[in-house]
């Protein structure tokens, strides 16, 4: 069954039906799996799930169908683990760029964030990372989800992000008539300490901050960068000291190296890497969210989506030198992740990255594990992520062999998400 949003209706009675049976045994097979974890293929796989878990893994030969189990076929279909996107807007559209964003409020966006869950999941997306809203609309998404009141994938909430005042994380589209400062500008130490604490407050996963310009901001150098080292220093020390991990905002390299030094999580863009700053990567063990394809859809369609010309023009500047990064990033084996920035381009087309990952540098099966195990590892859920016994039963199915075509995941066929089927 796939969803549309004309049929919410139907889409949420579906949900309903699905989860008052989600206790019941399942027993899926397929031609092929892959798991997340290893290299192996499993060939004429069988996964038997019990309630919202993986119980059992194996193929055809050893495991047989259990007494009163619902058996799901699915013949010429490859099973793989859900995916998941460490980057992405969920309450933001792609075509509210530039001053379009003004005319979005708060509630409006939230309603957005509801439509766009949806397409995420229908996409084969089960669990994502929210990194960076308005407010704290993506915690009340979250909650939405988790209550079975929408469809969605798994949501770990960043709430607003921190930024420096005038920089990539404020709202500088208004003039100084307006006195008008984005929910999370801090400025200094003990300033972003009191943010990190509000965000916590109100119910956010993990902290994001803004290290560095972007591209998508008015009046600021993409590269340059904004928070000091000893701001950057307190924001990382006051999260983990509240056991939350922080993602932070860096295109241009002194960024990258000092939020690198304050002992971030993952850098997200990670442009205008050298060797030096991808080496610290690895020895912090940081990971690297990077946003290979929305270059080309951004250099295609800005204009007509609202971007500013100084935002075309600094993803001219930002788009091949951060896939020079990613190449020299991976061939140096630093941990990096499928991370796609969705609301740059349309929600639900998140796999258009995995083929870029391939083209600049990966193997099929390490953007795949980029897309699963490896990204459970940085959102700190051991329960996703992989086939594997004792995990969520996040599985999503295509047609055909995705180590020989990786765009096929561009057209998921299936998706399971906790034990409950979404789209078949």
């Amino acid at each position: 069954m796939t969803f549309r949003p004309s049929h919410y209706v139907a889409a949420f009675l579906f949900v309903v039906s699905a989860t008052s049976a989600v206790s019941q045994t399942l027993y899926l097979r397929a031609d092929r799996l892959i798991d997340g974890l290893s290299d192996t293929v499993i060939s004429d796989p069988v996964v038997i799930i019990e309630g919202d878990r993986i119980s059992l893994v194996g193929d055809a030969d050893s495991i047989r169908i259990p007494a009163g189990a619902n058996v799901i076929e699915l013949q010429g279909a490859t099973l793989l683990p859900g995916l998941l996107d460490a980057h992405v807007h969920l309450l933001s559209n792609h075509d509210d760029k530039g001053f379009r964003r003004l005319e979005v409020t708060e509630n409006r966006s939230v309603i957005n964030g509801v439509v766009n869950a949806e397409k995420t999941l229908m996409a084969g997306f089960t669990t994502v990372r929210v990194v960076g809203s308005g407010g704290y609309g993506d915690v009340a998404l979250r909650a939405a989800i988790e209550q079975g009141d929408v469809p969605g994938p798994r949501i770990l909430a960043a709430g607003p992000s921190l930024g420096v005042t005038g920089g990539h994380c404020d709202n500088n589209l208004l003039t100084q008539d307006y006195d008008f400062t984005a929910a999370a500008v801090a400025d200094g130490p003990w300033a972003v300490r009191e943010q990190v604490r509000r965000n916590i407050k109100y119910g956010v996963d993990l902290i994001k901050f803004c290290a560095t310009g972007g591209v998508f901001s008015k009046g600021t150098t993409v590269g340059a960068q904004q928070y000091t080292q000893e701001e950057m220093d307190a924001i990382v020390a006051e999260a983990h000291m509240r056991g939350k991990a922080v993602a932070a905002h860096a295109h241009g390299t002194a960024g990258i190296k000092a939020a690198i030094r304050a002992g971030v999580d993952s850098v997200e863009h990670a442009s205008f890497m050298d060797d030096e700053a991808i080496q610290m990567a690895i020895a912090a063990g940081t990971f690297l969210s990077m946003d290979i394809y929305n270059t080309e859809y951004t250099l295609e369609t800005g204009e007509a989506t609202g971007a500013l010309p100084e935002n075309i023009e600094k993803e001219r500047q930002v788009g091949g030198e951060q896939r020079n990064s990613f190449r020299q990033a991976v061939a140096a084996g630093a941990k990096v992740v499928l991370g796609t920035d969705a609301s740059i381009y349309p929600h639900g087309l998140n796999a258009r990255q995995l083929p870029r990952m391939v083209q600049f540098g990966m193997t099929p099966m390490q953007a795949l594990k980029a897309a699963t195990s490896l990204n459970a590892q940085l959102f700190g859920r051991p329960d996703v992520g992989a086939i594997q016994a004792g995990r969520l039963a996040d599985i999503i199915a295509v047609t055909g062999d995705p180590l020989r075509d990786i765009s096929l995941l561009e057209e998921v066929e299936f998706v399971m998400k906790g034990g409950v089927v979404y789209k078949r």
